[in-house]
């Protein structure tokens, strides 16, 4: 097998539609997935995420939530998408770091306008 201009076109080609090197050297013929990686390597194509395709987290639900999980609500619970963020929880807490962070807010010193309030 030689990578003619014609096949490096096509390569190209697959490899910028995502398809996966084993896909690749299929569609191509006589040639392996190891010679399509190798030879995007040598052509400088950039890299790019897995084909393999990660199914979409969408939190938890009530009944599959646990203690070490992110018990921070999502949505509005009268929706059917409605869960809780399920993330790892902070230690003794029932949120993940970024919701901890909205939940606990530290104590702020009075505003102005409070001040004149309470002298009157």
């Amino acid at each position: 097998m030689s990578w003619t201009d014609e096949r490096i076109e096509h390569l190209k080609t697959l490899w910028g539609q995502g398809k996966s090197a084993s896909d690749i050297a299929e569609e191509l013929g006589d040639v392996s997935r190891n010679a399509v990686i190798g030879k995007a390597h040598r052509l400088g194509l950039s890299g790019r995420p897995s084909p393999i395709k990660k199914k979409a987290t969408r939190g938890a639900t009530i009944l599959a939530l646990t203690e070490r999980m992110c018990k921070w609500p999502v949505g509005d619970p009268k929706h059917q998408d409605f869960h809780f963020c399920g993330r790892p929880a902070q230690l003794s807490m029932p949120y993940c770091a970024e919701h901890a962070a909205i939940a606990y807010q530290p104590a702020s010193k009075k505003r102005p306008d409070d001040r004149k309030a309470s002298a009157g």
